[in-house]
């Protein structure tokens, strides 16, 4: 199993690699150019900046057995279909019963932006959210682990 993060500004990439490596469990770090991000304990690939480039690159690894850490609904769709699990940063696992909806609300929301709306970016990030992610992944590996 590879633990494989869209780590272009996310906010659990410590937490992430630290618990990787308490299950002793690989951990990718994919970023573009612009936002390298570097753990020990992990490895990083770059990838050039440019739309969807680390995206793609991971949809194009991850497979079944796999995990892909994202906050993106369009890669999260291309995971699940090739039979990997997805978490979101907050914790949450993307899943064939949620993931259409998602797809649904973001479509709309680009819709009414391009129409002149204006819609809410994410509320700050809190320390709550980092507590749900760390049991949520935890207890991900755990389990695969059996």
């Amino acid at each position: 199993m590879t633990v494989f993060m869209d780590a272009d500004a996310c906010p659990v990439v410590d937490i992430a690699v630290r618990l990787c490596m308490q299950h002793q469990t690989q951990c990718l770090l994919l970023c573009d150019t612009a936002h390298t991000v570097y753990r020990d304990g992990a490895q990083t690939l770059v990838f050039d900046k440019g739309a969807d480039s680390v995206d793609l690159a991971i949809a194009n690894r991850a497979g079944v057995g796999d995990l892909v850490i994202t906050q993106d609904y369009g890669l999260a769709s291309l995971c699940l279909a090739k039979g990997a699990g997805v978490m979101h940063q907050d914790g949450w696992e993307y899943t064939e019963y949620n993931i259409q909806a998602l797809l649904f609300q973001r479509s709309e929301a680009k819709k009414f932006r391009l129409s002149g709306g204006r819609t809410k970016g994410p509320a700050k990030r809190t320390k709550q959210q980092d507590r749900d992610f760390e049991k949520a992944l935890a207890d991900y590996l755990q389990s695969v682990q059996g």
